[in-house]
């Protein structure tokens, strides 16, 4: 007889869990392709501010799991807002994007942005990072949402503050910043205001069709991939003198890498110039990123 009774609830639950599921797959499908620029290397920041505190392998759980929740919200955001404001754009440069496809509408998008937003101010404040999560919510404003990334100042100085943000963020989470918290992400964010624009080569002809003014559009491709190709051979050298001249062994070795990295970005920007080249050593780009914070892993673990 309790048969009939259990239905409706079997069904509730399947409902349930159909619905997380999709909410699962849209999230992804708006945050996956920017992972290695966001989630990773704050995450791995936030381990060389674990490592600076000596503190017991007991409490590395809790900061690794918080890391994942707050800067999967804190690019779920981003992106959300982006690709609101971009949907004919990406039909040109991106036709995979989940408006584009239209695996999420645009209203739907927008009720998202508005509610996971929310998550994100409220889990930066449980975080005490609030001064760090508004300035990037701020930053994606202007950027998405009040003209910044049609400038050509605009969008390099929305991504110096984001990753400003980002960083501060990830030490902070886990304890008070410190002067050599700072060296660090001021010589990764401060060069990015020039450095990001590499990203813009593979965009090229969409920008010109909505009037974008980056780089690559007001000084001209054929300049800028030989500027960019200069940066990524000086920038390794920079790096030495501000964070590597008197590292341990590991250290040295791992910035080492990363600058072998560099050299290869500087290379590819000359030497391969279609559109999916590009996008592969913007990629390459942010794996850079990535090793040089799992190099501070080893400098603050010292």
């Amino acid at each position: 007889m309790a048969a009939p009774a259990e239905a409706p609830a079997c069904r509730r639950v399947g409902t349930l869990t159909s619905g997380l599921l999709r909410e699962l797959n849209i999230c992804w499908s708006f945050s996956a392709g920017d992972l290695t620029a966001t989630v990773v290397p704050a995450t791995t920041f936030a381990v060389a501010a674990w490592m600076s505190t000596r503190a017991g392998i007991a409490s590395l759980p809790l900061v690794l799991a918080e890391c994942l929740v707050y800067f999967w919200l804190y690019i779920y955001t981003f992106n959300l807002s982006n690709q609101l404001t971009g949907i004919e754009e990406d039909r040109r440069n991106k036709p995979h994007r989940p408006l584009v496809v239209g695996l999420v509408t645009p209203q739907g998008a927008k009720w998202r942005l508005v509610w996971v937003t929310a998550a994100f101010l409220a889990l930066g404040a449980a975080l005490q990072v609030l001064a760090w999560t508004v300035l990037w919510i701020a930053a994606w404003a202007f950027h998405n949402h009040l003209g910044g990334a049609r400038a050509l100042w605009g969008k390099n100085a929305a991504m110096v503050a984001g990753t400003i943000a980002q960083l501060a963020a990830a030490w902070q989470i886990v304890t008070p910043l410190t002067p050599a918290a700072w060296t660090w992400i001021a010589a990764i964010a401060i060069p990015l205001s020039v450095l990001v624009s590499l990203q813009d080569l593979r965009d090229i002809d969409g920008d010109l069709a909505v009037g974008r003014r980056t780089a690559a559009v007001v000084f001209g491709e054929v300049a800028c991939r030989r500027f960019f190709a200069a940066a990524f051979v000086i920038y390794p050298i920079a790096m030495h003198f501000l964070v590597y001249r008197n590292a341990a062994t590991v250290t040295a070795l791992i910035g080492a890498a990363a600058a072998l990295l560099s050299f290869v970005i500087a290379y590819r920007v000359l030497r391969w110039r279609d559109r999916r080249a590009d996008h592969t050593t913007y990629l390459l780009y942010t794996y850079w990123y990535c090793l040089t914070l799992a190099s501070a892993v080893f400098a603050f673990g010292t």
